[in-house]
């Protein structure tokens, strides 16, 4: 089955993400954050610290379709976290085409995957609009892939005070 998680800041999606793999024998866990300064590597190292050390690791910022495609198998569950740190990364590279064709790629590739999906992104819509131009951008772009991400997994959940909310899909 494949998984959307969202929720906001410190919402508990992550860990309710790792709930849903423990049961997995075999978990596959693809990180997107850059340890870009002191905090966000403390934030890497809290999530580092609450995952079974059995589980396999894989660092990808920027080429999440491929990594999926290599991970992703029968039996297996292969967690994301997070999709919007991925969007900042993509959003922020050098490359101006890189965020199209990356997203796209995601979209193309999911509906094919074997075995487990949980993909954990944050929800920035719930607010204001941002004032910047890139931030604009950002929660449209986040908006937008988690609507067709939506519609693409068989489950989605919302989740706000560490409580998950089932939107699609069966309960959990």
């Amino acid at each position: 089955m494949h998984s959307l998680i969202l929720g906001g800041a410190r919402s508990g999606k992550s860990a309710l993400a790792e709930r849903l793999a423990l049961p997995f024998a075999d978990v596959v866990y693809i990180a997107t954050a850059q340890a870009r300064d002191a905090e966000m590597g403390e934030r890497i190292a809290h999530h580092r610290a609450r995952r079974p050390a059995e589980w396999g690791c894989v660092e990808e910022p920027i080429a999440l379709a491929a990594t999926l495609r290599v991970h992703a198998a029968p039996g297996r569950c292969v967690l994301v976290d997070c999709l919007t740190l991925w969007l900042s990364n993509l959003l922020g590279d050098a490359d101006g085409d890189a965020f199209e064709r990356e997203r796209d790629a995601l979209l193309a590739t999911l509906p094919g995957l074997d075995g487990s999906v949980l993909l954990v992104s944050n929800e920035v819509g719930l607010g204001v609009v941002p004032m910047g131009e890139l931030t604009r951008r950002y929660v449209d772009e986040a908006g937008r892939l988690h609507q067709a991400l939506g519609a693409l997994c068989e489950r989605v959940v919302f989740v706000a005070a560490g409580l998950p909310l089932v939107l699609k899909g069966p309960a959990l």
